[in-house]
């Protein structure tokens, strides 16, 4: 049996983020996604258009249609976009009190446009963080979450609010190499990944990080060891990543259903 991972959010056409990036990196790793839209996006890989959230009622439908049917064995939270959205969705996720949660805190798309509107951080510090067993954001929305003008004590603020794990991720960072802090709250140690920067810009990968985590949780992995094996797939498929269209790279998620690479 393929362990199912639930997921919510955007649609993104092109392929490269959103829930068609979660699909294909829990398929490439033995997990079963089910997914809950929760907006669709007009973008392409060169910039997002712009956004519209679904009905919160159908939302909160979708799930309730998977949940009723397939036992979920970890969760996986993007785009929402709205402090109305993020209720639902944690109304939805009541249900799910034993299984792991990943929550990407996407408040802006890649490209710098805005995906949320107001009062949605506060929403998600509220009901969503302290659900959290791992959180995937990246330097500026850790800031904004943590509402601290550090990494380290805005990290620390959403451990105390109730988030098992935080991963803050680097990529955004003007260093040489990209460096990941894993922050915990059953620790004071910092847990320090560093992986060589590739050339290009991609499209997707904090997506593709955090539902590469959600399916190790699900396939039982500890928070350290799945944080571990969901960076070294995640740098893989970067390693691996393509032009479909005209602008950023897209990561390759799925080859690990193909032959070894020399």
């Amino acid at each position: 049996m393929r362990p199912a991972v639930i997921v919510f959010g955007g649609h993104d056409p092109s392929g490269g983020a959103g829930i068609t990036a979660d699909v294909a990196a829990l398929v490439a790793l033995g997990c079963h996604p089910v997914v809950v839209v929760t907006g669709i996006t007009v973008q392409n890989t060169q910039a997002v258009k712009r956004y519209r959230l679904l009905e919160p009622e159908l939302v909160a439908e979708q799930a309730a249609a998977l949940m009723e049917d397939v036992p979920v064995s970890a969760c996986k939270i993007g785009m929402l976009g709205s402090a109305d959205m993020v209720g639902v969705v944690a109304e939805a996720i009541s249900g799910l009190p034993g299984a792991p949660l990943v929550l990407d805190p996407v408040l802006r798309a890649d490209r710098g446009a805005a995906l949320s509107e107001p009062g949605l951080v506060d929403a998600l510090r509220t009901a969503l963080v302290p659900r959290a067993t791992v959180l995937t954001p990246n330097i500026q929305e850790c800031l904004d979450l943590g509402d601290a003008t550090e990494t380290p004590a805005a990290a620390r603020a959403l451990l105390d609010r109730g988030s098992r794990a935080v991963l803050v991720t680097g990529t955004h960072a003007p260093t040489d190499n990209v460096i990941h802090r894993l922050y915990r709250s059953s620790s004071d140690e910092v847990i320090v990944s560093e992986w060589p920067r590739l050339d290009g810009v991609f499209h997707g990968s904090g997506c593709t990080l955090a539902a590469a985590i959600a399916g190790q949780l699900a396939l039982g992995e500890a928070v350290c060891e799945a944080v571990d094996a969901a960076l070294r797939y995640t740098w893989q498929t970067l390693q691996g990543a393509y032009r479909p269209g005209g602008g950023q790279l897209v990561p390759d998620r799925l080859y690990p259903l193909r032959a070894p690479r020399p």
